[in-house]
């Protein structure tokens, strides 16, 4: 199993986020990355409202309305992406950096609509868009039916393993 580290921050007030559901979080990535081969590193998670990821969804996508999910790979350039410059204080902040596959970002405000429209719980569609959000980490994208296809495949298998069936 690989020994991957979730970092979390609450950065909303519309839904409290209960323990439980951080310890899910975490077995879902430990379950994902064991799946894409991935032994080590750390992904951090912030929760947001609607009106905080319509901000970042139109800052750095171009895109002006709320979405449920935003991940930003660190390891991955795009042409059009701002850089992001860290000030790098020592080198255990270095290999900590190293370490960092990247942020998701997820509206539970969003994440509570869709719940409730799918008719599932909040915390299976909270595991449905952090596995989401972690492939595109890796480079995973659903630009096309057959990119898409395998992305579903990925995400309802690691759901699987950790009971959160549709």
């Amino acid at each position: 199993m690989s020994s991957m580290k979730l970092e979390w921050n609450d950065d909303q007030d519309i839904y409290p986020i209960d323990p439980s559901l951080i310890e899910l979080l975490e077995r879902i990535l430990q379950e994902a990355a064991a799946m894409e081969g991935i032994q080590e590193g750390e992904v951090a998670l912030t929760f947001v409202d609607n009106e905080q990821i319509h901000e970042l969804n139109r800052e750095y996508r171009g895109i002006d309305r709320p979405t449920d999910v935003l991940s930003f790979a660190l390891n991955e350039s795009v042409e059009e992406e701002l850089d992001i410059l860290y000030e790098i204080e020592d080198e255990q902040e270095l290999d900590e950096m190293n370490d960092l596959l990247g942020d998701i970002i997820i509206s539970t405000e969003r994440a509570k609509e869709q719940a409730d429209e799918y008719g599932h719980s909040l915390e299976r569609e909270i595991g449905f868009l952090f596995v989401h959000g972690f492939l595109h980490l890796l480079g995973y994208d659903h630009q096309d039916e057959p990119s898409e296809q395998i992305m579903m495949d990925k995400q309802e298998a690691v759901l699987e393993k950790v009971g959160l069936r549709r």
